[in-house]
C-alpha cells in the first residue's frame, strides 16, 4: 500500500474514536495508530512479570518492621 488511507483512516478517528478534527489532525500517525489498538505498545503485564518486580523491589526488608509510627 502507498501512503495512507485517509478515508478509512478518518472514519476510525472521527466516527470510532469520536475525536474531533483539530484533535485527529493534531495526532502523529505512531499515535493514531496506538489509539487503534494496533501499534507495538509494551503488553499488559502478566503474573510472571509482577513477581519478577515484587522479587526485585520488595516493600520491606527481612526484618523490617511493618510499624511506621
Amino acid at each position: 500500500m502507498n501512503g495512507f488511507d485517509w478515508p478509512a483512516l478518518m472514519r476510525a478517528g472521527f466516527l470510532g474514536l469520536r475525536l474531533t478534527p483539530d484533535q485527529f489532525w493534531r495526532l502523529t500517525p505512531a499515535e493514531l495508530r496506538l489509539m487503534l489498538g494496533q501499534g507495538s505498545g509494551a503488553p499488559a503485564m502478566n503474573r510472571v512479570g509482577l513477581d519478577a518486580l515484587l522479587a526485585a523491589y520488595p516493600d520491606k526488608t527481612q526484618g523490617e518492621s511493618d510499624d511506621r509510627s
